[in-house]
């Protein structure tokens, strides 16, 4: 019988912030992370990967999170779909403000029937619920569709802070609460990434931003991360 770590003991997890470009995955990170916020005139696109390390203590545990903001942009998926090993949880992120966003998110799901175990934690976050007056999506709409798919489900603003806290922290003690998370296997896989040969890659440091060039052709028109 699996038993939880001691409390003298660390979790060390990995978690994965996915969804479409503008959704705000940067901005969650931000506000979690380092309690900052960018507006959308300060702000830009995530190119590549962006990635914290943060501890926190949940249920009486020690945790820390190693926390990557994956690019959203169509381009790069080729470049973060190797992310996606040893990942322990995943923050799906819509707009609440944007349809679009919504409608796009049973394509993450099939991604990630791809590249992550089914045992992996996942919660629905339906970002920028300071924009009420613009809504495009209800509530009910996104909970209905988080009960589908068997997810955590929660709305929040990164501007305003509301749910940012929870939404990590419910999905760090469902984590906990599934032992088979806590295996030597995804533990390595949560410092340590491949890449599509299966070589181990570099993991950048704390507060440390991957930055890829994108070709002259493709330049992205918009997508601000807040």
């Amino acid at each position: 019988m699996t038993t939880a770590p001691a409390n003298k003991e660390i979790f060390n997890l990995k978690i994965l912030l996915i969804g479409n470009s503008s959704v705000g995955k940067s901005s969650l990170l931000l506000r979690f992370a380092d309690e900052t916020w960018l507006s959308e005139d300060e702000s830009s696109a995530t190119i590549g990967v962006d990635f914290r390390v943060h501890k926190m203590e949940v249920k009486g545990k020690r945790v820390k999170l190693s926390i990557w903001d994956t690019a959203g942009q169509e381009r790069f998926r080729t470049i973060t779909s190797s992310y996606y090993r040893g990942a322990q949880g995943i923050i799906l992120v819509y707009d609440v403000s944007n349809r679009e966003t919504f409608e796009a998110l049973p394509r993450w799901f099939s991604e990630l029937e791809t590249y992550v175990s089914p045992s992996v934690i996942k919660i629905l976050v339906g970002n920028k619920l300071d924009k009420e007056y613009s809504r495009a999506v209800t509530e009910e709409e996104g909970r209905e569709f988080a009960k589908k798919m068997g997810t955590l489900f929660i709305e929040a603003s990164a501007k305003t802070k509301v749910g940012v806290q929870q939404a990590f922290e419910d999905l760090v003690e469902k984590i906990i609460d599934t032992p088979s998370l806590w295996s030597t296997a995804h533990q390595q896989g949560a410092t340590a990434g491949q890449n599509s040969n299966g070589a181990k890659i570099a993991m950048p440091g704390n507060n440390t931003k991957i930055t890829l060039t994108a070709p002259a052709e493709a330049e992205d028109t918009g997508g601000c991360l807040c």
